[in-house]
């Protein structure tokens, strides 16, 4: 039998802004919405005394800056910056389908927007937290060339969250492409080095790096499967968990 791992007090969710919509489609799906937001809302109520929610959110569903630049459209530092805009809307529409559940939930933006999202602060942040809030968090580092699995992993280090949890399309690492590979076998467990050493492409570069150094693990798993972020903070062996 596999053994349960720790349970999680504060966690940082990576999520995608593919999660926010249906696959192949730009824009946000209300079921989508409405699901991430039933999720998170789960694991609150499963665990509103000890468990800490912060969430990343990305932007791709809406614009993707890194096309546009590559594309030689605009300068990245513009896209990037464009990019990080449509993270905020995304923050947004799930801060209000979160209040809508009941859950008290604050935006916070490394681009000042006053008037929709609070800057942010570490130690505001870390209030928020402390006081059982789900915190989502916006607009990335709020600098170019930093992607949002970067903020992730800064958002983490800076609130010493015991984990991130990067939510995916499929339950964990592989050894190779499962849809390509039959042979393909799934890692319950990964260390940092054998991940840079087998070429297993769990986050960006500077992401992966910030996560080694500061000895954040990072936990994939499959988003899809309803009540998995309930599960991860219980500490159910589910996903694939990196760690030094």
């Amino acid at each position: 039998m596999t053994a349960q791992r720790p349970r999680f007090s504060r966690v940082l969710l990576k999520l995608s802004g593919e999660s926010f919509t249906k696959p192949g489609a730009l824009g946000i799906d209300p079921d989508a919405l409405a699901s991430i937001a039933r999720e998170i809302a789960q694991a609150k109520a499963a665990h509103q005394t000890n468990t800490q929610i912060a969430v990343v959110v990305g932007g791709g569903n809406l614009i993707r800056g890194a096309s546009l630049a590559a594309q030689g459209t605009l300068p990245q530092a513009t896209a990037d910056h464009m990019g990080m805009l449509g993270t905020v809307i995304n923050a947004l529409a799930l801060k209000e389908a979160l209040l809508s559940l009941g859950v008290d939930t604050r935006v916070q933006s490394a681009i000042e927007i006053r008037a929709v999202a609070e800057p942010f602060t570490r130690g505001r942040a870390i209030r928020h937290l402390e006081k059982g809030r789900v915190l989502i968090l916006a607009a990335g580092t709020g600098n170019p060339f930093f992607t949002t699995d970067t903020c992730a992993a800064l958002r983490a280090a800076e609130l010493k969250c015991d984990v991130i949890l990067k939510a995916t399309k499929v339950d964990g690492v592989y050894s190779a492409d499962p849809k390509k590979d039959p042979t393909a076998t799934r890692f319950e467990h990964l260390s940092f080095s054998e991940a840079i050493s087998k070429n297993l492409r769990v986050m960006d570069t500077a992401a992966f790096a910030l996560c080694l150094d500061q000895k954040i693990p990072v936990l994939i798993f499959n988003f899809d499967t309803p009540g998995n972020i309930r599960r991860v903070v219980e500490g159910h062996p589910i996903g694939t968990l990196v760690h030094v």
